[in-house]
């Protein structure tokens, strides 16, 4: 009994089918999001081409350089309005399909838009590049939400934030895939250009194969469909070696403990007092993290290293190795989070970020090349070790069942709008601002989201959804039996349970404030 004792008390471990779900689920889907970032990069030329040729065939006459600018930024740009309108579909899919059913469901637009893409230059029709461009979006802006959800609800508390952070890790990975895979010497020759842009189908195609048969999220099955013996097979599935009664009397606990166990909607959510400070965290962690300057980065890194006085042919490399610092500051995000939790994350991320941007104007103002690329690549080594992942994490983190798709949903289409509008704002920023200046306001932003998260956010690392609620009762002006409406015995109940079928060995008695 005391070695079960000292065992759980460390916490659940990670299992083979906790590991396997993790990262198929982001290997069909969140890495396909970072895949679509970058894969228009490379062949813009050719596409560009492509679409001056189809216009002179079916005109007589080519494009001139400002429509043909418009139509490419056009091809680029539809993919986050379709992850907006994705995002906004999030809530009503989940509720209705669960979490993993969604995953599976979804597959089929990656197909359809790959296709798109894929026979576009076959057809002659530039437009199908936009459409497929589109669906794909839509894709990715469903998933963004609904794999982080999955895993979050899977996953025991110790654990939560180590597999919460594997999506962003695929996201980098995406990026960094269609880095190498745009190199001149492999796909990043003119006539390759549509099987690059349709490559997204292989990922898409194992997620079908296997994830079915991977359990539904056992938080959905007990609390929404309130099928008991579907939940034991899951947790069985995910878990070893541990009580799964203790698992399922916390979820019924946290059950008991909402108001209604109906979805709420985001209008719902919008006027909930007992969430207004989780929602305003969300918002503010979400805009920011687009917000910081990261899109912007992306976006002139070429420029830059060409000022730096690197030859252009030797851009594409250096720009490879900024894909891989991605993926190590990912892993090195996703492996201290447990360790560090997740405030450390977000307030040195973009504590770093902030201080970069500060480094990149004042490179510009005195010439100073080599400064302005090492801030370049702090930018995104500090964007990626936190804000690049852990807002996902803290939206399910602060939700209950009941609210999580809905703060999704509002996560999702503030992410995607804040990247739609800094992609269009940020060129008149800079001519406005004289270039230097201009990533002042960057500075500006992850400085002020550093200190919403000093200020307000608490430590969630191995806490219970449920006792995550509660220590936001006090700051949303709820008395704590208002909130928890467990009164004092399960109040200490939850403090004895650690949620995931362990009990700790040491626990504080809440009293209840009159």
């Amino acid at each position: 009994a005391q070695f079960d004792l000292i065992t759980c008390n460390r916490g659940t471990s990670l299992t083979k089918s906790l590991l396997a779900v993790a990262f198929l689920a982001s290997f069909g889907s969140s890495m396909l999001y970072g895949y679509n970032l970058a894969v228009v990069n490379s062949p813009a030329e050719y596409i560009k081409a492509f679409y001056n040729q189809t216009m002179v065939a079916r005109n007589g006459t080519g494009l001139d350089d400002k429509t043909l600018t418009l139509f490419y930024s056009v091809t680029v740009s539809v993919f986050a309005i379709g992850g907006m309108v994705g995002s906004l579909m999030v809530g009503i899919l989940v509720t209705r399909f669960g979490r993993k059913g969604t995953l599976v469901r979804i597959t089929c637009l990656v197909f359809i838009g790959g296709a798109f893409m894929g026979f576009s230059r076959t057809f002659g029709s530039p437009e199908m590049i936009i459409v497929g461009r589109f669906i794909t979006g839509v894709h990715s802006g469903i998933s963004l939400s609904v794999v982080p959800m999955y895993l979050g609800e899977i996953a025991p508390k110790n654990l939560r934030g180590f597999l919460g952070l594997v999506p962003s890790i695929f996201i980098c990975l995406g990026v960094f895939i269609a880095q190498i895979l745009g190199l001149h010497e492999l796909l990043g020759k003119e006539e390759h250009w549509p099987l690059f842009l349709s490559l997204v189908v292989i990922p898409t195609m194992f997620q079908l194969m296997l994830l079915p048969w991977f359990p539904e999220s056992p938080r959905y099955l007990l609390i929404e469909k309130r099928n008991v013996h579907a939940t034991i097979t899951a947790l069985k599935w995910y878990r070893s070696k541990v009580n799964i009664q203790a698992e399922i009397e916390e979820m019924q606990e946290e059950q008991r403990s909402m108001s209604s166990v109906q979805t709420v909607s985001v209008f719902g959510l919008l006027k909930d007092r007992s969430v207004r400070w989780q929602v305003i965290t969300i918002v503010v962690v979400n805009i920011g993290m687009q917000l910081s300057g990261i899109d912007a980065i992306w976006f002139y890194t070429n420029a830059i290293f060409e000022n730096a006085g690197i030859p252009v042919p030797q851009i594409q490399y250096t720009t490879v190795g900024t894909g891989a610092i991605e993926v190590i500051a990912g892993c090195v995000g996703c492996f201290t989070i447990e360790r560090l939790g997740r405030r450390p994350l977000m307030i040195g991320g973009f504590t770093f970020m902030g201080i970069c941007c500060a480094g990149i104007t004042l490179s510009l103002m005195f010439q100073s090349h080599y400064i302005s690329v090492a801030c370049v690549v702090g930018i995104i080594a500090g964007f990626c070790i936190g804000p690049a992942g852990v807002p996902f994490l803290i939206t399910a983190e602060l939700f209950k069942q009941s609210h999580r798709p809905a703060a999704y949903t509002v996560a999702g289409c503030l992410n995607w709008l804040s990247n739609f509008t800094i992609g269009f704002v940020f060129p008149f920023l800079q001519v406005r601002t004289t270039g230097a200046y201009c990533y002042l306001v960057f500075f500006g932003v992850c400085t002020a989201v550093a200190a919403y998260v000093f200020f307000i956010v608490p430590e969630t690392k191995n806490k219970t959804f449920v006792e995550i609620s509660q220590m936001f009762a006090a700051r949303n002006g709820m008395l704590e039996e208002e909130s928890s409406e467990l009164g004092v015995f399960n109040s200490l109940k939850l403090a004895k349970m650690n949620g995931y079928g362990a009990v700790d060995l040491e626990y504080e008695v809440i009293e209840n404030k009159k």
